[in-house]
């Protein structure tokens, strides 16, 4: 009996040494159950050591996600297929896997609003950050505050590399407020600083055939959605809104005028990232 007690005092020790609490418990815990099935010494070994790696692992994820920055927790089991018949569900559980991680390939979803586009790149961020990457969330313009503030200290070469050590970057509502020439310009050196290095996952309620008009450059534009779809997924979402299912609207608004397909760059409020601001262009 003395042994065992010596034996358990050892292992607390040891554990507390290496800063590993949970092996003193799983190994405290699976002893009997160890000697009772008859488990070898490397069988023992390798139990124990599980317990830890696994708690670490979840203790790891669930800093990477609160350090993400996502507006809320909204997982890929969460999402309503359903609302979306056109999505395959092979595709998603594809993605799911971070294959498209380590390859540095892009997600790009587009649609209505209201159609899923945040609820499966949070997902997918989620899930990237489970499985050990180091993932950031914000929307498109939150993303040109940022580095236009880098610019503005005189860092923004050194912020783009220490973005790329991100393995995952979500860029959210691409599209909903058109940018000035110096924000797009930061923006696409954002896309340019990943291209074949880290992922990029955006959403967006405009086509790629819009975008000129929300960069202000038709020349700028195409040169970045070259660079995103070269290895990316393209996700069309289609229908209505999912948050105006219980409501009595139907549909909202077109974000186009009738009769036309460009975007009313003659309306409504541009970012400008000299100070962060938004002005109306009528």
């Amino acid at each position: 009996m003395s042994g065992t007690k010596e034996t358990v005092g050892q292992i607390e020790y040891y554990s507390r040494a290496m800063k590993a609490p949970r092996i003193r418990e799983a190994a405290t815990r699976l002893a009997e159950q160890a000697r009772e099935a008859g488990w070898t010494h490397e069988e023992y070994l390798a139990a124990v050591l599980s317990r830890e790696v696994a708690a670490r692992e979840a203790s790891g994820a669930e800093a990477r996600t609160r350090a993400a920055g996502f507006p809320a927790r909204k997982s890929l089991e969460d999402f309503s297929f359903d609302h979306q018949p056109g999505l395959k569900r092979d595709t998603i559980a594809h993605l799911a896997t971070g294959a498209f991680l380590t390859e540095a390939s892009n997600i790009v979803l587009l649609g209505p609003p209201g159609t899923g586009k945040t609820h499966l790149a949070t997902g997918l961020g989620l899930r990237a950050a489970q499985l050990g990457h180091r993932v950031l969330f914000a929307t498109a313009i939150d993303w040109v505050a940022r580095l236009q503030t880098a610019h503005q200290n005189g860092r923004l070469p050194q912020e783009l590399v220490r973005l790329r050590r991100y393995g995952l970057i979500i860029v959210d509502e691409v599209g909903y407020i058109p940018f000035e020439q110096d924000a797009a310009n930061l923006f696409f050196q954002l896309v340019s600083s990943r291209y074949e290095h880290a992922s990029l996952i955006l959403t967006s309620n405009l086509p790629f055939a819009r975008w000129g008009d929300v960069f202000g450059d038709q020349v700028v534009a195409s040169a970045m959605i070259d660079r995103i779809v070269h290895h990316a997924e393209v996700i069309t979402l289609k229908g209505s809104s999912y948050r105006l299912k219980h409501t009595q609207t139907d549909s909202l608004p077109s974000t186009r005028p009738e009769n036309t397909g460009e975007y009313p760059r003659q309306r409504g409020s541009v970012f400008n990232p000299r100070n962060g601001s938004l002005f109306d262009q009528r």
